[in-house]
């Protein structure tokens, strides 16, 4: 059988590299999955779910060879706040619509655009959604009893505070067991998946000197079902429709940037190149499905994703593997997991929360003192203090504004003086609306009085809108009013088409419009001779 596409040239070979990495990755996602659930609210089985069904659907039918889908921490703060105010099967819903807004994405083609999202914005939420993670790890890390939890980041702090005398030395010493094994095990057995075995060996540790001291999964949100939910639709209603449409977009927006991401981190570190829409599309198809066997919104995770390139992954199958490996622990050890303490959990995404913290480049932006520190720190306050949807909202607004400023005072207008009754303007930037009054006071300004023809130079014009061609127009009648000619050379297709399908092009006369500036020039020179001769 002859492969093509994502798996051209597939054979034997290249199916133990999938088969290898998939069973790495694949051991790697069983705690995460079962995390990433208790932070967003849910039930720890909802997090298998995800990562068994997402993951088979994002490997099929996304646009990447080595995407890895499934719960992550970026969708932590989001899925938490809908499970608060919503209720689990809201939050079904709202993945639900989710996946076809992404679906609707995908084939609009916005895979390209969500590539503009500016660096201080994505690093601005990153690293708040990475303060809320940690942050909201502490009562399991500390063993806290009856914290009350809240959708805002500010009351859950108070939360923490607030019974910060009733620490669990169980608790804490749990979980600096795993904290422990992490690290160690990545310092000096990188090979080792170091979150499934800080998680076992803390376990085991709690089971022996701890028992009945230390919360587990199976004393607070009841023993784990070895088995997949049944298929079950959600009840659609344009009452709940219009109530969850905006969690929905929110899902789809954030779902959409950290699979595009992943895709480019996998994409950099094998010299392949994913088809973004495509990957949209099969991100919107894992979430329409995912929430009809219960499980959580996913996307492409990046930490795995990254693992899976390193370990050899040569095609989508190796995150089909991944998915059916946590299945079958699912199936023959799921009863298990009911033992483990949530102060097991809390290290596993405490150290999440420290990768995806951006501290490197967060750092440099602040120190940069520009603009985009501006942005950046304006990001990360909202994410932190309010929530993601007005924090990258806000972060976009602001970066667009500042944006707009800078190409508006970077326009410029110089002239030349060699002639008399030639005045001859160098227009350089693009001549849009942020740059319109710039351009029309610098003309103004720069324009010999005794000129009788204005040459514009427009070479160096990349972009105009019809903001400038609305100033343009109003400028060319101005000085038509008291005798001036004004013509243009040099134009570039885009503006010349704007002013073409505008009056102002007809004004203007086709005769005044030359492709070399020098011919310009000869012609005025002509017309001034032949007025003066008159």
């Amino acid at each position: 059988m002859r492969w093509t596409g994502r798996f051209a040239g597939y054979d034997t070979a290249s199916f133990r590299k999938d088969l290898l990495s998939g069973l790495i990755v694949g051991i790697i996602a069983i705690p995460l999955g079962m995390a990433f659930a208790i932070a967003s609210g849910v039930k720890p089985e909802y997090g298998i779910y995800t990562t068994i069904i997402a993951g088979v659907l994002i490997s099929l039918c996304g646009g990447s060879r080595y995407q890895i889908g499934g719960p992550t921490g970026a969708f932590v703060p989001i899925l938490f706040a809908i499970t608060m105010q919503y209720g689990y099967e809201n939050l079904l819903l709202a993945g639900f619509l989710s996946g076809i807004i992404l679906v609707i994405m995908g084939l609009f083609k916005a895979g390209t655009l969500i590539k503009y999202m500016p660096k201080p914005v994505t690093i601005g939420f990153t690293s708040g959604i990475a303060v809320i993670i940690f942050t909201g790890q502490l009562p399991n890390l500390l063993g806290l009893r009856n914290i009350e939890k809240h959708e805002s980041f500010l009351f859950n702090l108070a939360e923490i505070f607030k019974h910060l005398t009733s620490i669990n030395v169980f608790s804490l010493a749990t979980a600096a067991i795993c904290l422990a094994v992490v690290l160690l095990s990545q310092r000096y057995l990188p090979k080792l998946p170091g979150s499934l075995t800080g998680m076992l060996i803390s376990s085991a540790a709690a089971a022996l000197f701890f028992n009945g001291h230390v919360d587990t999964i199976g004393s607070v949100f009841g023993d784990i079902p070895g088995t997949l939910p049944h298929l079950h639709f959600p009840e659609l209603t344009l009452q709940r429709i219009e109530q969850l449409i905006f969690p929905a977009i929110v899902i789809a927006m954030l779902g959409g940037i950290e699979s595009l991401l992943s895709a480019v981190v996998a994409d950099n570190m094998s010299a392949k190149r994913h088809n973004s829409n495509r990957e949209l599309i099969g991100q919107g198809i894992a979430n329409l499905v995912t929430p009809l066997f219960g499980g959580i919104p996913a996307t492409g995770a990046i930490a795995r994703t990254a693992t899976n390139v390193k370990y050899g992954a040569v095609s989508p199958i190796s995150g089909i593997m991944h998915s059916i490996v946590v299945f079958l622990v699912f199936i023959f050890f799921s009863r298990y997991a009911s033992h483990i303490p949530l102060a097991s959990m809390a290290p596993i995404l405490i150290i999440v929360a420290w990768n995806m913290s951006e501290r490197k480049p967060f750092i440099y932006i602040l120190k940069s003192k520009t603009s985009d520190s501006a942005v950046l720190l304006l990001t990360f306050l909202l994410t932190v203090l309010t929530n993601l949807s007005t924090a990258v909202a806000a972060g976009l607004l602001l970066s667009v504004i500042l944006f707009l400023k800078r190409m508006s005072t970077a326009f410029m207008v110089t002239s030349c003086h060699d002639y008399p009754q030639i005045s001859i303007c160098i227009i350089k930037g693009p001549l849009f609306f942020g740059a319109a009054d710039r351009f029309e006071n610098l003309v103004m300004n720069t324009i010999n009085e005794k000129s009788k023809v204005l040459l514009l130079r427009m070479e160096k014009v990349p972009f105009m809108d019809t903001s400038g061609e609305s100033k343009l127009n109003s400028l060319v009648k101005h000085f038509r009013k008291y005798g001036v000619t004004v013509m243009i050379s040099e134009i570039q297709s885009q503006p010349l088409e704007v002013l073409k399908r505008g009056e102002i092009y007809r004004f203007i006369g086709q005769e005044h419009f030359f492709q070399h500036s020098d011919q310009a020039i000869d012609y005025a020179l002509n017309q001034l001779e032949y007025r003066s001769s008159l």
